[in-house]
């Protein structure tokens, strides 16, 4: 898949950006090209959008009027957060970009209740900030957390490393404030945990991919903060070793792992490679690692103990073959250090095909087993990069060329690999997209996987709440 231009095919009616001005004033439209230019630009590179505009609301009742204009005048819209995605979900085709970065505000924080109420385009590592300041946590983390915001997590119900313990963006939002296709609001912000009063309809709009409508706020739950963290970097057995060693974390930590991630040789070197400040932390090499972390707020918790003991018992069993226990917080954020640079590295590694997949946690060691030998079957020479949050069987399953490949024409196999992999993830009842969404690049995987009667529903409700196909169109439904 070749990064390539589109092509702007929206043309706007006559008067309708001085309508637009008029909702948002100046320092709400852009339509200088330079200006723009941040917001065209794709995560990945495969991308060029194109808008004749960016609208940059600055209240819920600005989206409102600008989503009401657009809907009378048959104008499509790109929502846009923190463009960090990577499937190309806010990349726009000649849709207006309406980008949610001026609602940045924290609108109320209630600790008692563990909610915040925040503004769609806070930044999370706000957030996270907000609710460390609270003495509370907020527990979505992943690798874009300066930069991506709240409204797109929600959006496309990001998981990052904590979900074994806290769940994805979908178990941690209570109530949404969003904004329909037509301008009409919908104001859920509720910080209820019991509410049996019908359809849960946050959910349409969690994963939706700006699809249905735009989220501008939302409820979302904080916990304790944690006082005590140990953190673990193991070289395990075998790739098999992995599922016993988590159940095993799990049962010593009174379920407190917060982080269980799995780690396969080449990243490493690839990070030590390419990435300053990567740290290989044990001595001689092996093919599999995890990094595991317990967490409590309890200071008194006893989980250093039940953290050594645990790795006792997994070595005396064979399962462990070295490990190594952070000494100190600085040590502790080298193991995550690490875990993110492999994210980075990839890219000087050479070009990389990237899979975002799930299966039952039980079925990732033969998932990666199965995947290995039919990728390489069709491509030999190919370096897979299997690494992720084994503790919620999600594998980000990524492919490196060939050493000496030409790029271009491995990435030209991308459709082609990807198929071959979600074949497997298939067969183990898995999903072809475990965190990262469907945006543009995976829409017609989920033509080719989902079930028809499932596809019909969805249709059916992008018909009943944007009939006219203007939210983020192209994108998730064909």
């Amino acid at each position: 898949m070749n990064a390539h231009a589109q092509t702007d095919t929206n043309i706007l009616p006559d008067g309708f950006l001085k309508r637009l001005e008029d909702i948002v004033g100046p320092a709400g439209l852009i339509t200088d090209p330079a200006d723009m230019e941040t917001y065209l630009e794709e995560q990945r590179g495969l991308f060029r959008g194109v808008t004749p505009c960016v609208v940059r609301p600055a209240s819920t009742d600005e989206v409102s009027r600008v989503l009401a204009a657009c809907y009378d005048a048959g104008v499509a819209i790109v929502p846009q957060g923190g463009n960090t995605g990577l499937c190309g979900g806010a990349v726009a085709a000649g849709e207006v970009i309406v980008s949610l970065s001026r609602m940045n505000k924290v609108r109320a924080v209630d600790p008692v209740n563990f909610t915040m109420t925040v503004d769609a385009g806070c930044v999370l590592a706000d957030l996270q900030q907000v609710a460390h300041d609270h003495d509370r946590l907020f527990p979505l983390s992943l690798g874009a957390e300066g930069s991506c915001q709240i409204g797109g997590n929600l959006s496309t119900n990001a998981g990052g490393t904590a979900v074994l313990r806290y769940g994805n963006a979908r178990e941690l939002t209570l109530g949404l404030e969003v904004v329909l296709p037509d301008g009409r609001i919908w104001d859920s912000l509720t910080g209820l945990r019991k509410n049996n009063t019908g359809y849960d309809l946050k959910q349409l709009f969690i994963g939706a991919e700006g699809s249905l409508g735009i989220i501008t706020g939302a409820v979302v739950k904080m916990f304790p903060k944690p006082v005590s963290r140990h953190t673990a970097f193991v070289a395990l057995k075998d790739l098999d070793s992995v599922l016993d060693v988590l159940g095993r974390a799990r049962a010593a930590s009174a379920d407190t792992v917060s982080g269980f991630e799995l780690i396969p040789r080449i990243a490493i070197d690839i990070s030590v490679r390419h990435i300053e400040g990567s740290i290989d932390f044990l001595e001689a090499r092996h093919d599999w690692y995890a990094l595991i972390e317990f967490e409590s707020s309890d200071r008194n918790s006893g989980l250093g103990e039940a953290m050594e003991s645990f790795l006792e018992s997994a070595f005396e069993d064979g399962l462990v073959v070295d490990a190594v226990i952070a000494q100190s917080e600085s040590q502790r954020d080298q193991m995550w250090f690490l875990r993110e640079a492999m994210v980075l590295a990839q890219k000087p590694a050479g070009a990389s095909i990237k899979n975002d997949v799930s299966v039952p946690i039980s079925s990732v060691p033969e998932f990666i087993r199965q995947a290995n030998a039919a990728v390489t079957r069709a491509c030999p020479g190919i370096q897979p990069v299997a690494f992720g949050h084994v503790g919620d069987g999600n594998v980000h399953y990524n492919l490196t060329q060939p050493e000496g490949a030409d790029g271009a024409e491995f990435l030209a196999r991308w459709d082609e690999i990807c198929h071959i992999v979600h074949d497997v993830v298939d067969s183990m009842r898995g999903s072809f997209s475990a965190e990262h969404g469907i945006g543009k690049i995976k829409v017609a995987e989920l033509a080719a996987h989902k079930a028809g009667v499932e596809l019909d529903m969805m249709h059916g409700i992008k018909a009943m709440l944007d009939p006219k196909g203007l939210m983020n169109p192209g994108k998730v439904l064909e």
